[in-house]
């Protein structure tokens, strides 16, 4: 499912909104969960999962066509947790 697809299924769930306000609830909701990150806050939806920030350490890696060293910076990577109501669901037991 994409965003636009995300968007439509809750407008046609909800009637008495508009795409166009579904359209900015979403955006702001996604835009919320990017701007926590940003500062290094966990994000935790209950029943779905949390998003949390891994510090990955500077590290030498290797070029896959050359074989050459290259230094690999650190950085900061967006990591998702599920939850255990969704993990039961994808396994078909709720």
């Amino acid at each position: 499912m994409i965003r636009s697809e995300l968007i439509q299924k809750i407008a046609d769930a909800n009637p008495h909104l508009t795409q166009r306000h579904v359209e900015r609830i979403v955006n702001t909701v996604f835009e919320e969960i990017i701007e926590a990150l940003a500062k290094g806050d966990r994000v935790e939806l209950r029943g779905f999962g949390a998003f949390s920030v891994k510090e990955r350490e500077a590290r030498t890696g290797r070029n896959p066509r050359t074989g050459e060293a290259v230094e690999v910076d650190d950085k900061r990577v967006p990591f998702f947790k599920t939850g255990k109501l969704l993990r039961d669901r994808l396994n078909g037991k709720a």
